[in-house]
């Protein structure tokens, strides 16, 4: 399994979506279930996935699933 497919497999357990709504569009402030514990859950999803751990900026700054990949890319995990 690519690490896209990881990825995109985290977003669509958490966020309970198809997999084909996973887009530059997909951020949290036009996401309705984009909220305080989802994100906690999305970013425990991928620390266990890709056994990395997140600083608190990271955490933070999470709020896209574009930004998302960029923020893996400092835990030298490439999707």
């Amino acid at each position: 399994m690519s690490n896209l497919e990881k990825y995109n497999g985290v977003f669509v357990k958490v966020f309970n979506v198809d997999e084909s709504c996973l887009n530059a569009d997909f951020l949290a402030e036009t996401v309705e279930k984009w909220d305080s514990i989802t994100q906690m859950s999305l970013i425990n999803q991928l620390e266990d996935c890709f056994e990395i751990m997140f600083e608190i900026d990271d955490i933070i700054n999470f709020t896209s699933y574009e930004g998302g990949k960029e923020i893996l890319k400092n835990y030298s995990v490439d999707i």
